[in-house]
């Protein structure tokens, strides 16, 4: 069993990954990994914390309630909600929740669809999509600015076999078993967000969604 410690490590090198990636600009976005399932325990950022400049005190130790356990003036990312309510319905292991061009850009365009349908590409094994002709909709919610609104609409709309849901205008969540896998997801949907985007561009979009 991994201690706190060993836990606030692992937000802050998924941090480092995102940061590198350029996908936490400013001080944007928030990631947690579970400390403890029963009774729910996480490990996440705090609010207004540089993703790129993590030290071991930016990152709160939360109990189900969203109450901070242990001492500090800090508080926990606004967007906690969000990440309890995924944890309560998937019992997952790790969250990540980034800012990026292209995941805006796709959820602007197809916000009155309410989701992006993919098929046929490569990337979807990495979100355990092995057969050739797989398809996917990754889901697209309103960017309700009551947070317990928003955490209830991401994790209605989220489901166990796309592990990722986009917030219009705002921004995406991932998830998965394992903080490597929440990574894995994360990358495999910016990749595609970005592909469909530049496919698109080039008059494109009509061939992947047949």
């Amino acid at each position: 069993m991994h201690t706190f410690p060993e836990q606030a490590e692992a937000v802050i090198a998924l941090a480092k990954f995102c940061s590198d990636k350029g996908w936490l600009p400013a001080t944007s976005g928030n990631l947690s990994v579970k400390a403890q399932a029963e009774p729910l325990r996480v490990a996440i950022t705090r609010s207004g914390a540089d993703k790129q400049r993590l030290v071991p005190a930016d990152i709160l130790l939360i109990d189900e309630d969203m109450q901070v356990m242990g001492d500090t003036a800090y508080k926990p990312s606004a967007e906690t909600s969000v990440h309890i309510e995924l944890y309560r319905k998937f019992n997952c292991g790790s969250i990540v929740h980034v800012h990026t061009v292209f995941n805006n850009l796709m959820s602007e365009l197809y916000a009155s669809e309410g989701q992006i349908e993919i098929s046929g590409h490569e990337l979807l094994k990495a979100l355990g999509h092995w057969d050739e002709h797989a398809r996917i909709a990754i889901p697209i919610v309103p960017n309700h600015a009551d947070l317990d609104e928003l955490g209830r609409a991401v994790a209605d709309a989220a489901q166990a076999e796309v592990p990722a849901v986009l917030v219009r205008a705002h921004g995406i969540y991932a998830w998965g078993d394992t903080p490597d896998a929440a990574r894995r997801h994360l990358e495999a949907v910016e990749f595609l967000c970005e592909y469909l985007y530049r496919l698109r561009l080039i008059g494109g979009m009509s061939d992947v969604r047949k």
